[in-house]
């Protein structure tokens, strides 16, 4: 049997910082959703006592370190990135001499799309994200578009989850899908829309992403 280690660099990026937490002798903070399958990875990676888990700002505000133990925190990489930003606001408060990752742990497709619902926000009256129930991502994108004051935004996995009785009272629609959905799954809820409704399509380009990753060494050779 050949097994192929496909985990996310960015995730591995984590993995790596905790470790090496642990070795330079840090307590750990991991902020992130309990039961999600990366923060099971990450917490997997160290021994229970060496990491702690904040999920909210609750939980930051509340936490007790181990005493005399120097402090780091990371994050999941698939979170709201303002959510994230007041937790981490506050164990810096709590505890000045935190140690964070160098460049953000949040991915950057993660990042762009919130930022990209931000903008778009004025301009539509109904937000669809097209992602899995159990994507985190796609959690947040929603969470993002009622918190930018969208009026209505719904998490669809397809075209055959469309939610008709609200498409019918928006007068537009945004449209945006978490960072691991296929193209093929937007193409299909584009014309499902369209056989429906006379429609506009506005693509707008907020970003543009040039970052590519090296494929696992065994499938290059």
């Amino acid at each position: 049997m050949i097994a192929i280690d496909a985990t996310c660099p960015l995730v591995t990026k984590v993995h790596i910082e905790a470790n090496k937490h642990v070795r330079q002798g840090r307590h750990i903070f991991l902020i992130g959703h309990a039961g999600h399958p990366e923060v099971i990875g990450t917490m997997g990676q160290v021994e229970a006592s060496e990491i702690t888990l904040i999920e909210t700002v609750e939980d930051a505000s509340a936490v007790q370190p181990p005493e005399d133990c120097d402090l780091a925190f990371a994050t999941q990489t698939t979170l709201s990135a303002d959510e994230t930003a007041e937790i981490i606001t506050v164990l810096q408060h709590r505890f000045p001499e935190i140690r964070g990752p160098k460049g953000e742990d949040i991915c950057y497709a993660t990042t762009n799309r919130q930022n990209a619902v931000k903008a778009m926000a004025k301009d539509v009256d109904l937000c669809l994200v097209i992602g899995a129930q159990n994507s985190s991502n796609s959690k947040r994108l929603v969470e993002t578009a009622l918190n930018a004051g969208i009026a209505k935004a719904e998490l669809i996995a397809d075209s055959n989850m469309l939610p008709y009785e609200l498409i019918d009272n928006a007068a537009v629609i945004g449209l945006t899908a978490g960072a691991s959905a296929p193209e093929i799954l937007i193409d299909e809820v584009l014309t499902a829309l369209a056989e429906r409704y006379q429609i506009e399509v506005n693509t707008q380009n907020f970003i543009t992403e040039k970052m590519q990753f090296k494929l696992p060494s065994m499938l290059t050779k």
